[in-house]
């Protein structure tokens, strides 16, 4: 009851928001929120006359434009690379391989921001360079988070060119490495697409809960074993859904799971 003294009208007025993104009618959100039906009908009559709520009809209500207009003058102020700054460091130091922050762009993945390792070495990697999905361990990663339908159409546009010996070409060997990647919460490049390189990754999700991009961790082949790759990878995880849910991406959409039979 304390708690409940202390919320004031813009406590409530944000409950009922952060409601409306999972319920409809009066009496859901009321029981969302714990605020009475009259409170509740009264907010969203204001959250309606704002803009950031539209009546639907028959008692029911969704989230108005004005949410939208917001995202998106706030999100073209969020400078990913910067931001994800603390957590490509942590993943850094925590794995001492070279760390990436990629982003999506069309049908390909870019290099966004790179941090070295701790190593004698650099890898040929460098900001502002495009990759390819099918041969990345974070374009995996972003096709694993992808329903099969979406994966096959990108991969008729793109094509699957092979970058080593070692790369997919079939697209139904690729599905099925997609199936383990979403067992595992992470994917793995087994010199797929530089020969002597090895990396793992994991998507990168938005407020919306779609990939935007991903992190990865890579070494050279003979720096790494599977014991110091599955270690990474599970960091390599654990960043992406760390920064994930600065994004505000909704907590059970910010990870790989695996899909079940007729999910989308």
């Amino acid at each position: 009851m304390a708690s409940e003294v202390r919320r004031t009208a813009a406590d409530k007025t944000l409950d009922v928001l952060e409601a409306l993104a999972r319920n409809r009618s009066i009496a859901e959100i009321s029981e969302a929120t714990s605020l009475p039906k009259p409170t509740v009908h009264r907010i969203l009559q204001t959250l309606v006359e704002r803009g950031f709520a539209r009546y639907l009809g028959r008692g029911s209500y969704t989230g108005g434009p004005r949410i939208l207009t917001l995202v998106g003058s706030h999100q073209r102020e969020v400078d990913l690379p910067d931001q994800a700054g603390p957590t490509l460091e942590e993943l850094r130091d925590e794995t001492d391989w070279t760390v990436h922050l990629t982003l999506l762009t069309g049908d390909e993945a870019v290099y966004a921001a790179k941090l070295e390792g701790d190593k004698p070495y650099r890898l040929a990697s460098r900001v502002g360079m495009s990759l390819s999905l099918h041969s990345t361990s974070v374009g995996k990663s972003v096709l694993a988070s992808m329903p099969e339908e979406s994966v096959l159409a990108l991969l008729k546009r793109t094509g699957m060119p092979a970058r080593t010996d070692r790369t997919h070409t079939s697209a139904a060997k690729l599905l099925k490495e997609l199936a383990a990647v979403r067992e595992r919460g992470y994917a793995e490049d087994h010199e797929e697409n530089e020969s002597g390189v090895i990396a793992v990754g994991a998507p990168v999700f938005d407020h919306s809960g779609l990939a935007v991009g991903g992190m990865s961790a890579a070494t050279l082949s003979n720096f790494s074993d599977v014991e110091s790759m599955a270690r990474c990878g599970k960091a390599v995880a654990a960043a992406a859904k760390r920064f994930s849910l600065t994004l505000g991406a909704p907590a059970h959409r910010c990870e790989l799971t695996p899909r079940r039979p007729g999910a989308a």
